[in-house]
């Protein structure tokens, strides 16, 4: 199914429109999501208000933790296919260059990769429809439907196609995947938490010789020169190689800063990359397209992550790592265990015992995240400060053996049992740290 849906009689027309589950929204969360539902028999709906290929604001890089899920949905990641694989991470600040490969562990490969989002959500959202979801693309989501007996979602309003042809469609359950605006979650009551860090994204692409770099590069020292007194920022700037003749350049920004909202970051990003080498080729001239913003909603900023018929799972629940700003991952993890709750939860054979199965749902988020997240938010707290940021980075990167510790904790990298040291310590950290 693509912009409207297929040819269906009047009959035919409240089946195609009912299924299991309803997904909105078919990013990497939501068709995570509809992958592993589908495969394991349900009937899902996967709504998509825009049509494939479509543009997304991120770095296009990967980390191995998102790499693994890429492989559990059997995603051909070959370089034939078009993926660029990456040894690990260049981190630069202090006037020193530390390269780090990602860990040698079990639990995830030992390379990441870079793919563009614009096509990296189409192959995702086909895979889902290769499993048996039902994909409407141009398919814009409005309010939800609810019962007014119980107060639980049944379904959504929505309207079709270039036409913008009003449709409802039916499901007990329905799974928001509609990043971080979330209207659907906002309509059913559920707000953001102020107080819980929020990042913003701003980035580029230039044609560039350093294309084909096989290392995801993070300046830890974000540096506004622009004024009469250089200022450091809360933030992180990054170059990814995209093998196909760009750079994808950016910033990682977090709201711990007064200079958050007083900063206009997409002029931030020109003047860093203007302060870049000449021969890099990160000019006006060699910009492919424009600089883009998004938000980056971090550590469980939207909860409860289960109510009345509803799930939240990706960026619609706040699941950015805050350590390092990265949401693919978690998106397509979240959206597996959404899809494991509910297949559980489907089997069940009463109302009560459904419902019980599906509250599981937010405890098994804090118990894989909640402890990490909050070392996470107070990490974000640190590193807002200009004196701290600067600091760690002009003292840590001179040890090589401590940067490879941050490394693992930074993108949440270890082996959770087993390990050495470093996956010892990190684990027992997230284990003992209160789960918000």
């Amino acid at each position: 199914m693509s912009e409207t849906a297929p040819t269906e009689s009047a009959s035919s027309g409240i089946s195609e429109r009912s299924a299991d589950v309803i997904v909105v929204g078919a990013g990497p969360a939501g068709s995570t999501t509809a992958y592993y539902l589908a495969k394991a028999g349900l009937d899902v709906l996967l709504l998509e208000k825009t049509a494939f290929p479509r543009e997304k604001v991120c770095g296009d890089g990967l980390t191995p933790r998102a790499t693994k899920q890429l492989v559990s949905m059997g995603i051909d990641i070959s370089e034939e296919a078009g993926w660029l694989r990456n040894r690990g991470l260049r981190i630069i600040a202090g006037g020193v260059r530390l390269q780090l490969d990602w860990p040698d562990l079990a639990a995830y490969p030992d390379y990441g990769l870079v793919r563009k989002r614009d096509d990296f959500d189409e192959q995702l959202a086909r895979q889902a429809q290769k499993a048996g979801a039902r994909l409407y693309e141009r398919c814009n989501v409005g309010t939800p439907i609810i019962d007014e007996r119980t107060g639980r979602i049944t379904g959504v309003e929505a309207k079709l196609g270039e036409e913008r042809t009003p449709v409802t469609f039916h499901a007990p359950l329905v799974v928001a995947a509609d990043g971080n605006s979330t209207r659907l979650s906002l309509a059913m009551g559920l707000h953001r938490r102020e107080d819980r860090p929020m990042g913003v994204a701003v980035r580029t692409y230039f044609t560039s010789p350093r294309h084909d770099d096989d290392y995801l590069e993070s300046w830890l020292e974000l540096w506004d020169r622009r004024g009469a007194e250089d200022r450091l920022l809360p933030g992180y700037g990054w170059v990814f190689g995209m093998g196909d003749g760009t750079s994808n350049v950016g910033l990682g920004v977090l709201n711990t800063s007064s200079s958050f909202k007083e900063l206009d970051w997409r002029e931030v990003l020109k003047a860093w990359c203007a302060s870049m080498p000449e021969d890099w080729g990160y000019t006006p001239e060699n910009m492919t397209g424009p600089i883009r913003g998004a938000a980056l909603p971090m550590a469980f900023n939207r909860q409860p992550h289960y109510t009345r018929g509803l799930l939240l799972v990706g960026d619609a629940g706040g699941m950015v790592n805050p350590f390092n700003g990265e949401g693919i991952a978690y998106a397509m993890e979240s959206g597996q265990i959404a899809a494991d709750v509910i297949v559980q939860a489907h089997a069940r054979a009463t109302a009560p015992q459904r419902e019980l199965a599906l509250q599981r749902y937010p405890k098994v988020l804090k118990d894989t995240y909640g402890g990490y997240y909050t070392l996470g938010r107070a990490f974000v707290k640190l590193i807002g400060n200009p004196t701290v940021m600067k600091l760690a980075a002009q003292r840590g990167l001179t040890h090589p053996m401590l940067m490879r510790f941050t490394l693992k904790l930074l993108a949440n990298l270890t082996d959770p049992t087993g390990g050495d040291a470093m996956d010892r310590i990190i684990n027992g950290l997230t284990k003992v740290t209160p789960r918000a």
